[in-house]
């Protein structure tokens, strides 16, 4: 590397970290609204329709973000808001942004935080396609209530069988000379879960990760 070549690559290094391969993964946004009722703040989550990608899970408004239709996530946030609930930005008054979020499953994830006016709950248009319906739930209770724990884990697989019991092999370690330690699955990584459970639903998964960050502000 000639000095120049030095000059180029501190000229070209991000100003501000980002995180890397993030083309690679899932990118999304999602939006947490607060809502104040009787002086008391609310967190306003939707259900998922049963015949859609995760039916039934208990989430925060939001979805992927849309090249050439949104300019920045905040913007994708606002917009699945809209599409899904029917909230407009008139109604949204966003106050901050949480950290980002790379799930083990290769989504990374923005949030963020606003306060949404009480009359959107009356003018509140619902996707069926999407949503089966809204749940209001006191910021109190996840302050004052312990969620349960649980682990998942994660395996990274070399191969796999298909329908006919076919092995199909994913990543060809013996060809690449790799160590035999990856001709088998290896990894097995171990993550968190928390569950809450409110009224007859359970909160987990990212849902409850960004809960988690969220209570840790205030």
């Amino acid at each position: 590397m000639k000095k120049d070549d030095l000059k180029e690559l501190a000229i070209n290094l991000p100003k501000k970290p980002g995180v890397l391969g993030r083309d690679r993964f899932f990118n999304s946004a999602v939006l947490i609204p607060l809502i104040k009722i009787k002086g008391e703040y609310y967190i306003l989550f939707q259900k998922r329709a049963a015949h859609i990608r995760q039916g039934g899970d208990i989430c925060f408004p939001g979805g992927k973000f849309e090249e050439g239709v949104d300019k920045n996530f905040k913007q994708t946030a606002l917009r699945e808001t809209k599409e899904e609930l029917g909230i407009g930005k008139k109604d949204i008054k966003i106050i901050g942004q949480l950290d980002t979020y790379v799930a083990p499953i290769g989504a990374v994830i923005e949030s963020f935080v606003a306060v949404v006016k009480k009359r959107a709950l009356k003018t509140m248009n619902i996707d069926k396609n999407e949503v089966e319906k809204t749940i209001l739930i006191p910021l109190s209770f996840f302050k004052e209530t312990k969620a349960e724990e649980y682990t998942l884990s994660h395996e990274i697989q070399p191969y796999r069988y298909n329908e006919e019991g076919e092995k199909e092999v994913l990543f060809p370690v013996e060809e690449l000379g790799l160590p035999d330690t990856y001709k088998k699955p290896w990894g097995n990584k171990r993550h968190k879960i928390w569950v809450y459970k409110y009224e007859g639903e359970v909160i987990w998964g990212i849902t409850s990760v960004i809960i988690n960050d969220l209570l840790s502000k205030y």
